[in-house]
């Protein structure tokens, strides 16, 4: 079972508003009815944080993570990365600056089938034609554990491991941000377990920041900031660091 406690203490990281969230809202249409996906949200994310975002079904958990990612795009409001309104990139400069600042981790591995793990990992390098960092790579598969499986097919992997594959893909460019959608969600309670541990030790070692959806309140518990979206908006908004410390001072 996972124990928060066993990360209670605060990383020293550059607080800054990495991200800042302005007046963000999605409306979809229904025939001639209005449905608020995101209903004016306003939100400032430091840099390296590890935080989850938690609501029902159809709460608005996975507009929201679109918008932040620039995978969707807002009726209105803005997303700003260090200052930069995303929103205002033209295709070609998002799509370049997902490529360089974002990693994604979702739900289905959306491994290749075909190509072997190391080659999974490395497949977001070889698209952006970058250089190989061997040592970095050789960090990451250590950490995930998956120095003996670089010559493997997804096939003959376990789910938690593909999953470990794909956080590996996410990270090896170097990104800013993780952006994780229900990353345990098709993994038992102890695979599941292992995944937000590799996650939180990548955001302790490499500093990225990580927003991550999920349902499971236990893995949300585990992150350093939890906010809660209900119909759209933010309901809730809980630093946990700060919670652990206070459990740890009574």
């Amino acid at each position: 079972m996972i124990n928060p406690l066993e990360f209670s203490e605060r990383e020293e990281v550059v607080n800054m508003s990495f991200i800042e969230i302005k007046g963000l809202s999605k409306i979809f249409l229904q025939g001639n009815q209005k449905i608020y996906g995101i209903r004016n949200v306003n939100i400032s994310i430091e840099r390296g944080t590890f935080m989850s975002v938690i609501g029902r079904s159809g709460s608005g958990k996975s507009t929201f993570l679109n918008l932040v990612g620039g995978i969707e795009n807002p009726t209105s409001g803005e997303v700003f990365f260090d200052g930069k309104s995303i929103h205002q990139f033209k295709d070609k400069e998002l799509t370049k600056f997902r490529n360089q600042h974002i990693g994604y981790v979702f739900q289905q591995y959306h491994l290749l089938k075909e190509l072997t793990v190391l080659e999974n990992i490395r497949l977001p390098l070889d698209i952006g034609r970058k250089a190989y960092d061997h040592s970095y790579e050789e960090e990451l598969l250590d950490l995930l554990g998956l120095k003996d499986r670089t010559d493997f097919y997804p096939s003959q992997l376990s789910g938690g491991q593909q999953q470990r594959v794909a956080i590996a893909r996410a990270l090896i460019t170097r990104p800013d941000l993780i952006l994780a959608d229900e990353p345990t969600g098709n993994l038992d309670k102890q695979s599941g377990d292992q995944i937000i541990r590799f996650m939180k030790e990548t955001n302790r070692l490499f500093g990225q920041t990580y927003i991550i959806v999920t349902h499971n309140k236990e893995i949300a518990d585990y992150t350093d900031r939890e906010i809660t979206i209900d119909d759209g908006e933010i309901i809730n908004d809980i630093d946990l660091l700060d919670v652990r410390e206070n459990e740890v001072i009574k």
